[in-house]
């Protein structure tokens, strides 16, 4: 029995039909190219691992410092405890006990800044980045060159002045005996 309607043609299946109802009304070329975006490979780096300060060659410092972010930030006032080693590695943190405000760190090839208990963590490879205080203060204190638009300064044997003079970011502190 045939039925009273003319057959139409089957539309050939488009690939991008399911991408499309799966995304609502997501345009399917804006769902694969995130598809492809997060499938790239592109992802961060891994946390540096721990460390132990007791083994030989690190020299570890603790202190109080006033760390002020930026000109329209308040001041922090907080323990600072930096470990530096002959191979220029370095690791700081800046506390108010029990918490964490900034752990820096760096290794012959890699830097990680870390804000919060690990809300925020910034990487790379290479050389640090010269935007935090942080990593200009273990160069300053051996006497090394820092990054431009900084300034240091030794008020006396224990205590010590950085400062941004473009962002107003600053970092006072004093290293007990």
């Amino acid at each position: 029995m045939s039925s009273p309607y003319p057959t139409l043609p089957q539309p050939k299946p488009n690939p991008f039909s399911l991408v499309w109802r799966t995304t609502g009304c997501l345009p399917a070329w804006i769902f694969l190219l995130i598809l492809l975006e997060s499938a790239s490979g592109c992802r961060s780096l891994p946390p540096l691992p721990a460390r132990d300060f007791s083994t030989s060659g690190w020299t570890v410092r603790q202190g109080q410092a006033i760390w002020k972010p930026s000109k329209s930030r308040s001041e922090l006032i907080g323990e600072i405890f930096l470990a530096t080693n002959s191979n220029q590695d370095f690791f700081i943190q800046f506390t108010k006990t029990p918490f964490p405000f900034v752990t820096a760190q760096r290794t012959r090839n890699q830097w990680e800044i870390e804000f919060g208990s690990g809300r925020r963590r910034i990487g790379g490879l290479g050389k640090h980045s010269s935007h935090f205080s942080w990593f200009q203060l273990p160069a300053a204190l051996e006497g090394r060159a820092i990054d431009d638009g900084w300034s240091f300064a030794r008020p006396s044997t224990n205590s010590w002045h950085l400062q941004n003079r473009h962002t107003g970011e600053s970092l006072d502190g004093t290293f007990f005996p």
